[in-house]
């Protein structure tokens, strides 16, 4: 019998494909323009900032189809949102080749995390309060565009507002795709498109030879590493274990880290496990059998390797939107991480300062030396951390 006839029936490769396509949008409509703002951070061109969509699209349908059909469990992969808003916010005044060079580093990072399996226990055990309190003030200076865009463009971003927050009370999974749809259809109707916006046909990976400059290497690439383990990788593999699986962590550091090192120069910043997107396809609503749900990788790597195809098109019509528009969408895509970054780093009472001083620093966007407020909130707040520890530690007789 072969692997597809082994699905029982039409109703099996239904429900497959069913909740592939919906991770596939939910994935993608959420934060493609997440991408593109980072892109354009660092100077991508629009021809560049195609590759960077194209390149981690490719990239995902192919970790994931590996993954998946090496160790028959739906292993579904993504790109870092956290790390997608880190290079919008702390990426001035970098060269798009050393940004290049940085994506590298953190991929080669991942590399060496999961062949040294101390690094690996080491960054499991950053202080959850610590790295929820880095990601969220990375994600605060982003989600406070929304109020001014809707100050800007009221008719355009207050729409968005009420379908998206009447969305989060009623089917909260949708909240984001739609907004996109609904933001484009408003700048279509409103006139917002040029006559000749966009263009349909196949994208060209754009290859930049990476520089590596060590203040980019720290303000990029040492928290791009921290903020996808600690925020996409480890929440991926939790997501696999609280549907019944044991996900081998090596291999996926290993596939993951490589392919995001290999795809640094097109533009693929960071491939990681997923964690949302996951979720739906990792669940008895996506196959009754658990054993079968590792076949998701199939229609996964077919949608997302057309969508990689037809990349440029895509950014051609989101890059066209006004930019009040893109910051209001994309602050809103934002909420609900922020909100569960709050809630982790406020979880434990006797690290709140600790947490505090890492969310204010890394929301400040401080640069010293060169280097962006992400590693100095990191930094600061494990200082603060381990102070704090080292004197509460119980003195020996």
């Amino acid at each position: 019998m072969t692997e597809v006839s082994a699905l029982s029936g039409r109703a099996g490769w239904f429900s497959l494909i069913s909740a592939t396509v919906t991770a596939v949008v939910v994935g993608f409509a959420s934060t493609i323009l997440l991408i593109m703002e980072a892109a354009r951070a660092v100077g991508a061109t629009p021809a560049q900032q195609a590759s960077w969509a194209a390149a981690l699209c490719i990239g995902m349908a192919l970790t994931s189809f590996i993954l998946s059909w090496r160790y028959r469990m739906p292993m579904i992969t993504a790109w870092s949102t956290p790390g997608a808003v880190l290079i919008a916010t702390s990426a001035g005044g970098v060269s798009y080749s050393d940004a290049l060079g940085a994506f590298v580093v953190a991929g080669l990072l991942m590399v060496v995390a999961g062949l040294i399996k101390p690094l690996e226990k080491a960054i499991e055990k950053i202080p959850a309060p610590i790295a929820a309190a880095m990601l969220a003030g990375v994600l605060l200076r982003y989600t406070l565009g929304v109020p001014g865009a809707a100050m800007a463009m009221p008719l355009f971003v207050l729409p968005l507002i009420v379908v998206f927050f009447g969305l989060r009370a009623t089917w909260p999974l949708y909240a984001v795709p739609v907004i996109v749809v609904l933001g484009v259809a408003i700048a279509g109707f409103s006139g917002s498109f040029a006559g000749n916006c966009c263009t349909i046909g196949l994208t060209a990976l754009q290859w930049t030879t990476p520089t590596f400059d060590w203040q980019a290497m720290l303000s990029i690439g040492v928290p791009l590493f921290l903020v996808t383990m600690a925020s996409q990788n480890l929440p991926g593999f939790a997501v696999l274990r609280a549907s019944g699986y044991q996900p081998p962590v090596q291999p996926a550091l290993l596939v993951t880290g490589a392919a995001s090192a290999l795809l640094a120069p097109f533009g693929g910043y960071a491939i990681n496990m997923a964690a949302i997107t996951a979720s739906i396809v990792t669940g008895p609503d996506c196959h009754p059998d658990p054993t079968r749900r590792w076949l998701v990788a199939w229609p996964y790597l077919v949608l997302y390797g057309l969508i990689g195809l037809m990349a440029a098109s895509f950014v051609q019509v989101l890059g066209a939107l006004p930019k009040e528009l893109i910051l209001a969408i994309a602050g809103l895509a934002l909420f609900s991480p922020l909100m569960g970054g709050v809630t982790a780093m406020m979880r434990e009472p006797k690290d709140v300062e600790s947490a505090l001083v890492t969310f204010l620093v890394t929301a400040s966007g401080i640069s010293i030396a060169g280097v962006g407020s992400a590693f100095w909130g990191l930094l600061a707040g494990l200082v603060l951390f381990g102070v704090r520890h080292l004197r509460e530690r119980p003195s020996k007789p």
